[in-house]
């Protein structure tokens, strides 16, 4: 695994020569053009394609200095945003999923059909919503403990195989809002298909060196199941069952990037961000948990759990032009860098649609 510390790249200008310069924008065009068709396509099958682009290219992009850009036109952020929300529009294709009367998540009508086999695990029927009848999906009546149900979903989500890809035996718990008792734990690739409400932490590790932020940012390992290739936060991972926000942190901390606890255990919770995504059969429901964690400038991150290719220490300035101009982040990290940028003030609210961008960071978090 490589690891770079080269903050200087982002201080002072790269010296080439004109036709150097002509080449390097004519591949940052290609890539541009190349982001902007796969945030075009970014649900299961874009989600699982290699992203071809390198350190290079990143500084690249975050340096060049383009007549038309203005880095307080908040449009490149919104789109980020809207990348994460997609589809509100398809909701009627989904019908609630029931466990003690409580809905707990949204299946779709697709997937409906594959679950209908299970005639000892799932029971569909009606159920009368204020002014009509709808269908739903409850467990089969003789399925009463946590642990029944768990076992039984577990087991059927085997028995479907390849339609849920993916799989990596990490179960989420399933609750019908953050911190409520848990009804039955599912496997975390099936999240999406059963439409539960999912929870994660993301750590933004930063250093101040000179009166100027940088980020650590991640480039994950090509080998990756989902996003492989993209950008990422320096630390983050799903919260799986059975563990606390702060404690999973500690542990991604030592496993993502090698930092001691005597280290991470100050970082800071800032609060979250949220969205709902729409795509094919899959219905996310997220939050995601915020850290900020000031590091040692003398600090160097490295990953121990071979999910990370490699780390850069990136200015925050253009760490926000990477995530205006391209599509190299992994779509969720760039709600919760927004969210930084905001905090830390690279975000004003001097900047047109700064109120509106704030909200939808957030949008749906009454609904958690």
């Amino acid at each position: 695994m490589a690891c770079f510390r080269l903050p200087t790249l982002g201080i002072f200008p790269l010296r080439v020569s004109a036709s150097s310069r002509r080449l390097a924008r004519r591949r940052i065009r290609s890539l541009l053009k190349l982001s902007s068709c796969n945030a075009r396509r970014f649900g299961s099958v874009a989600a699982s394609t290699v992203q071809r682009f390198d350190w290079d290219d990143v500084v690249r992009i975050a340096e060049e200095v383009q007549e038309d850009d203005d880095p307080s036109d908040l449009r490149g952020y919104f789109e980020k945003v809207r990348h994460c929300n997609r589809g509100s529009e398809l909701k009627s294709e989904f019908v609630p999923f029931l466990v003690e009367d409580q809905i707990v998540g949204y299946i779709h009508n697709g997937f409906l059909g594959h679950l209908r086999q299970f005639k000892e695990v799932f029971t569909v029927g009606l159920h009368n919503n204020d002014c009509h009848d709808e269908s739903h999906v409850k467990f089969h009546s003789s399925l009463i403990t946590p642990e029944e149900r768990t076992r039984a979903v577990g087991d059927a989500i085997k028995c479907l195989g390849e339609l849920i890809p993916g799989t990596r035996n990490e179960l989420y718990p399933v609750t019908s809002s953050y911190g409520m008792p848990v009804f039955f734990s599912l496997e975390r690739a099936a999240a999406p298909y059963f439409g539960i409400k999912a929870y994660g932490v993301h750590m933004n590790g930063y250093v101040e060196m000179d009166g100027q932020k940088f980020l650590w940012i991640g480039k994950r390992s090509v080998f990756k199941p989902t996003y492989p290739g993209m950008l990422d936060h320096l630390v983050a991972g799903g919260l799986p069952y059975g563990i606390s926000c702060k404690e999973n942190l500690l542990k991604e901390c030592e496993e993502e990037a090698g930092i001691p606890r005597s280290v991470s255990n100050i970082a800071t919770s800032v609060g979250a961000v949220s969205y709902m995504d729409i795509d094919g059969c899959r219905y996310k429901r997220d939050v995601l948990f915020c850290y900020d964690l000031k590091l040692p400038v003398e600090f160097t991150p490295k990953n121990e759990d071979g999910e990370v290719d490699s780390f850069r220490l990136v200015p925050v300035s253009h760490v926000a032009n990477v995530i205006r101009r391209t599509e190299f982040f992994k779509p969720n990290c760039s709600l919760v860098i927004i969210d930084f940028l905001f905090r830390h003030g690279f975000i004003s609210p001097d900047n047109q649609g700064y109120l509106k961008l704030l909200q939808s960071l957030r949008s749906e978090i009454n609904e958690w």
